[in-house]
C-alpha cells in the first residue's frame, strides 16, 4: 500500500484555507476529495496519519480528524484496520460511469477533453473496410507490426513532408497513449532518468513513471515555449535516458517549437545519449499559419540523434478510430514488437482496414479540421475574452485548447466549483508534477458553439463562486458522476 507523507499531501493541496465562511475542516476534505476525483492521489493510497497532517499544516488534530470523518462520510475514504485512512471512491461510482478525461456523467457538460467530433466520413470508411476484409481472412490476425500496406500508407506521408521513410520504420498501435506506454517501458529500466515539459500530456507523464522513470523537467509557457537556459543545463547534467516532447501545439500550451530549438535539442540528444520520443498526435493541425511544420525527426539523424515519432488520428478524425503507429528506426520497430508480445497481439485488421481507408482522404479530413478549429478558436477567444476580462488568454496558432493564466492560484477551486455547476474542466494541476499549475487551466475550443457556450455559461457561474469565496456545496449525487 503507498503511504502519502504529510509534506507530499501538502505540496499537493495548494493554497486550500478558506477566507470566506466555510469551515477550515470542510475546506480541506474538499481539497483533498477533489486531488482524488483528479487522480493525483490514487486510490488505495493511505492518507497521512491526523496527528502528522495537523503538525504539518499546523491545525488542530481535531481538524483534521473532521476532514478525514467528512471524507469518509461522503465516501473518499475508509478506515482500515492497521492502515489508517485510505483513499476510495464512493460505493457504485464506478457504475457504468467512466473516468475523468471520459465521456462525463448524465447532465454533465465536459470541457476537460480536448477531442474533436466524429465526422461522418468513419462510417463511410468502415463499410469500405468490410468490404476489403475477405482478402485478409487467410492470414492469422496476429500481427504485432501491422498491415503492411497500412504502414507503407503512413511512410508515403512522412516522405511527403520530408522526412523519407519505409513501411519497415512503422508499427501500427493501438491509439498513441499504447505507443508511448510501449516506446517506455521498452526502452527504460527502472531509475532510468527521462525529460519532461511542464506543463505536459498526463497520461503521457503517467506511462513514464510506470515504467520506473525518476522525472526531470523543462518549463513550456505560452509566452517563450521551451526554455533554452533549462535545456542547456538539465540535459547535459541528468543525460536522460529518453525524453518526451511534444513540439507541435503544445499540450496545453499550444506552442511549436522552433526550427533552430529543435536543431539544438537533436545535439544535445545525440552528446548525452538521449532517445527523443516525440509526440505529433497535433502536428498537423496548424489552423493559422501558412505551412504545416515538419516532423521533428527531420535533420536528427545528420545530427547524430535518435527520434522515434508517435502519431495517430485520435485527435484528427475521432477518438473512437483507436489506431497510431510509431516511426523508429528497424532495430527498434523490432525491439518494440517483441516486447509488445507480453501485453497485446496486434491490432485489429478491420480497423487497420478503416485507418487505410481514411488516409485516402486525410488531406481533405485535415482542411476541414483545421476550419472547424479556426471557428472554434475565434468563438472562445473572444467569449473568454469578453467574459473574463481578468483572465490571461494566449492567442494560438494551431492544437485543439487554450492554456488560461486564471491570475490567481484557485484552479483546483475552480474545477470544483465547476463540477457543482454541472461541467467539468481540466484543472491545471493535472498538467503538472506536484500540484504545480494552480493558475492556469486548460480550455478546449474544438467543441461546437452550442456545447461551447452553455459550457462558458457553467463557468461563469463557477467563477462567480471562486471570486466571491461562496461555498461550494455541490450535491454528491452530482460529485459521484465524474472520476
Amino acid at each position: 500500500m503507498t503511504t502519502l507523507s504529510a509534506r507530499a499531501l501538502a505540496s499537493q493541496l495548494g493554497a486550500w484555507r478558506p477566507s470566506g465562511t466555510t469551515p477550515i475542516y470542510e475546506a480541506l476534505a474538499d481539497r483533498i476529495r477533489l486531488l482524488i476525483l483528479d487522480g493525483r492521489i490514487t486510490l488505495g493510497t493511505r492518507l497521512p496519519a491526523e496527528r502528522l497532517l495537523a503538525e504539518h499544516e499546523s491545525l488542530s488534530r481535531t481538524t483534521v480528524a473532521s476532514a478525514y470523518a467528512r471524507l469518509r462520510e461522503l465516501g473518499y475514504a475508509q478506515s482500515v484496520r492497521g492502515s489508517g485512512t485510505v483513499a476510495r471512491l464512493p460505493r457504485g461510482f464506478t457504475d457504468g460511469v467512466p473516468a475523468l478525461g471520459e465521456t462525463a456523467g448524465p447532465g454533465m457538460l465536459d470541457l476537460s477533453k480536448a477531442t474533436l467530433p466524429a465526422i461522418p466520413i468513419v462510417a463511410e470508411a468502415a463499410r469500405e473496410a468490410a468490404e476489403l476484409l475477405p482478402a485478409h481472412l487467410h492470414e492469422s490476425g496476429f500481427d504485432p507490426v501491422g498491415l503492411r500496406v497500412l504502414r507503407q500508407a503512413i511512410a508515403d506521408r512522412y516522405t511527403a513532408r520530408g522526412l523519407p521513410t519505409e513501411a519497415d520504420e512503422v508499427m501500427i498501435t493501438l491509439g498513441a497513449q499504447h505507443a508511448i506506454a510501449l516506446i517506455a517501458r521498452t526502452v527504460l529500466s527502472r531509475g532510468d532518468r527521462a525529460l519532461v515539459e511542464a506543463p505536459s500530456y498526463p497520461h503521457a507523464v503517467e506511462a513514464l513513471q510506470l515504467a520506473g522513470a525518476r522525472l526531470v523537467t523543462v518549463p513550456v509557457t505560452t509566452d517563450e515555449g521551451w526554455n533554452d537556459e533549462v535545456l542547456e543545463q538539465v540535459v547535459p547534467r541528468t543525460a536522460p535516458a529518453l525524453a518526451y516532447l511534444m513540439p507541435d501545439f503544445h499540450n496545453p500550451t499550444g506552442r511549436t517549437m522552433p526550427p533552430e530549438q529543435r536543431a539544438r535539442l537533436h545535439e544535445l540528444a545525440a552528446a548525452h545519449g538521449t532517445l527523443l520520443l516525440v509526440d505529433e498526435t497535433m502536428s498537423e493541425l496548424g489552423f493559422d499559419r501558412a505551412e504545416q511544420p515538419a516532423p521533428f525527426a527531420v535533420g536528427a539523424a545528420e545530427r547524430g540523434a535518435s527520434v522515434v515519432t508517435v502519431g495517430s488520428v485520435g485527435k484528427s478524425i475521432w477518438g473512437g478510430v483507436r489506431l497510431g503507429w510509431i516511426r523508429a528506426e528497424r532495430d527498434l520497430i523490432t525491439r518494440l514488437s517483441l516486447a509488445r508480445l507480453a501485453g497485446d497481439l496486434g491490432s485489429p485488421v478491420l480497423e487497420q482496414l478503416v485507418l487505410l481507408r481514411l488516409l485516402e482522404s486525410y488531406d481533405r479530413v485535415l482542411d476541414a479540421r483545421r476550419e472547424q478549429l479556426r471557428a472554434g478558436h475565434s468563438l472562445m477567444l473572444a467569449e473568454l475574452r469578453q467574459r473574463f476580462p481578468t483572465w490571461s488568454v494566449p492567442h494560438v496558432d494551431g492544437g485543439l485548447s487554450l492554456w488560461v493564466n486564471l491570475g490567481a492560484p484557485v484552479s483546483s477551486q475552480l474545477a470544483l466549483a465547476a463540477r457543482a455547476e454541472g461541467l467539468l474542466v481540466g484543472a491545471g494541476p493535472r498538467f503538472g508534477l506536484d500540484g504545480a499549475f494552480e493558475r492556469f487551466v486548460r480550455l478546449p475550443f474544438c467543441h461546437p458553439a452550442e456545447v461551447t457556450i452553455p459550457a462558458l455559461d457553467l463557468l461563469q457561474r463557477a467563477w462567480h463562486r471562486v471570486g466571491t469565496r461562496e461555498p461550494i456545496a455541490a450535491s454528491e449525487e452530482l460529485l459521484a458522476a465524474v472520476v
